[in-house]
């Protein structure tokens, strides 16, 4: 297990005892486990997004803190947030993990998620010159969740 795992885990178990509701320091966080405060960063920003459920606020300085909220969110908000935060492209990597995020929560199930990652895959899309595809799985995946809506 990384350290991105450890710090993620951590902070959900955490985020279990609090409620839904943490404060942290991201300086005590990273001399918790060893590493530099911009690896907190990184697993904020990919374990911790709205895409994933969560609000995270942030406070840099001396006495900066983070601040993360789990969010409960019907399925139809659910998938309206994430519409509404692809964006103009999508690469695969993202689009697996919000997949992935999706079937995890429930809100799509895990066949549906195995479905759309396939036909946004590489393979799938290798007759669509590369720079358009992108652009074209975050089209696909926005229309395909406006269907679920």
């Amino acid at each position: 297990m990384g350290i991105s795992d450890l710090i993620a885990h951590f902070i959900q178990a955490e985020l279990e005892e609090a409620d839904g509701v943490l404060e942290l320091q991201r300086s005590d966080l990273a001399q918790r486990f060893n590493c530099v405060p911009s690896q907190i960063n990184y697993v904020m920003s990919t374990r911790f997004s709205p895409e994933h459920g969560y609000i995270v606020e942030s406070r840099r300085g001396g006495g900066g803190y983070i601040r993360i909220t789990r969010v409960r969110m019907d399925r139809q908000t659910l998938l309206m947030h994430v519409i509404n935060s692809v964006g103009e492209e999508l690469d695969l990597p993202s689009a697996r993990a919000i997949l992935t995020n999706l079937a995890d929560s429930g809100a799509i199930s895990t066949e549906i998620a195995r479905c759309l990652l396939a036909v946004m895959g590489e393979r799938a899309l290798q007759t669509v010159p590369a720079a358009y595809r992108a652009a074209l799985r975050a089209d696909m995946i926005k229309q395909a969740l406006i269907q679920m809506v």
